[in-house]
């Protein structure tokens, strides 16, 4: 029987040595890749998050030009030891100024933020106010606080939208008369930052793996979030009492070796550090080994501290 001689040389296939080594090349060159897709989309996240504050910021300037000053950080009656309300805070203030009329229009002001009329304001999410790099819940609930309330202590309040960004209280816990441009019926005006815009903090990043926020205000003489918890990585400490729902502050020296571990402050889950918007609009990425004190000078309106260089 004659070969065909029309027919060509017989094609030899992959032997199984090579197709492991083509496969063991494809997943070295997927492990090497997939590095740097991640860090790419972080990188994406970083930019949106600091889209996000650089809003805020024209926001709040935008507050500032029509009523000569600063939001409040939020607003409540005192009698005692115990806040009376209404609670909204500087996030509801600007909200006109960022597009969002239609949900500022939901706010009955005249009523406690916990109000059953303003359940439609209180869970409305707000996309400028959350960061796509933190997979934070959507609303967190109110609980009656264990140290303040007289009755039902602990039990629920209200659930309100959640928010990744607090604003600046200054140094101390979040409360009155703070020395940063965000408390208790604050109206700081911008000839009052003597230290200058370009080096005071208006606001941050608050990481829920930290503690809880919303952008609402303070609902009064409660705590925000979930019991505690501890995954290991970070611990939340406690819920954010009162002012810390919508507050955060740059912590207390207590002396050498202290952590500063405190719910209240600002953290991201961006690497490294943490986004801030300063007074006067722009946006930096501050390192979390940056120099404590410059960071303290930072977080104050009026202090006199002489912060100039990279930090």
């Amino acid at each position: 029987m004659t070969r065909n001689p029309t027919r060509g040389p017989r094609r030899r296939g992959f032997t199984l040595i090579e197709l492991l080594v083509v496969i063991a090349i494809i997943g070295l060159l997927v492990a090497l890749l997939l590095p740097a897709v991640q860090a790419a989309r972080e990188a994406a996240r970083r930019n949106q998050c600091v889209n996000n504050l650089k809003q805020i910021g024209l926001a709040m300037h935008g507050y500032h030009d029509t009523h000569g000053s600063l939001p409040p950080g939020y607003l409540s009656a005192w009698f005692g030891k115990r806040e009376l309300g209404p609670g909204w805070g500087w996030g509801t203030m600007i909200l006109p100024y960022m597009e969002q009329t239609a949900i500022y229009a939901t706010c009955n002001f005249e009523l406690a933020l916990e109000a059953d009329q303003n359940t439609t304001a209180r869970l409305v999410g707000v996309a400028v106010y959350l960061c796509a790099s933190d997979d934070c819940p959507k609303t967190m609930t109110a609980r009656y606080d264990p140290d303040k309330a007289v009755i039902a202590r602990g039990s629920p309040i209200c659930d309100l939208s959640s928010s990744n960004y607090v604003a600046m209280f200054g140094t101390g816990e979040p409360g009155v008369n703070g020395d940063g441009l965000f408390f208790r019926n604050s109206s700081v005006s911008y000839a009052a930052i003597t230290d200058g815009l370009s080096g005071t903090i208006a606001a941050g990043e608050r990481s829920q793996l930290l503690g809880e926020a919303t952008w609402l205000g303070s609902v009064s003489n409660s705590i925000l979030g979930p019991p505690p918890i501890y995954d290991g990585t970070v611990g939340r400490l406690k819920p954010e009492p009162g002012a810390g729902m919508t507050l955060g502050h740059a912590g207390e020296e207590k002396g050498p070796g202290d952590p500063r571990s405190d719910c209240n402050m600002f953290y991201s889950k961006h690497p490294g550090g943490v986004n801030f918007l300063f007074a006067d609009g722009h946006v930096k990425f501050l390192k979390t080994n940056m120099d404590y004190h410059v960071y303290r000078a930072l977080s104050t309106r009026a202090t006199g501290e002489t912060v100039s260089g990279e930090y």
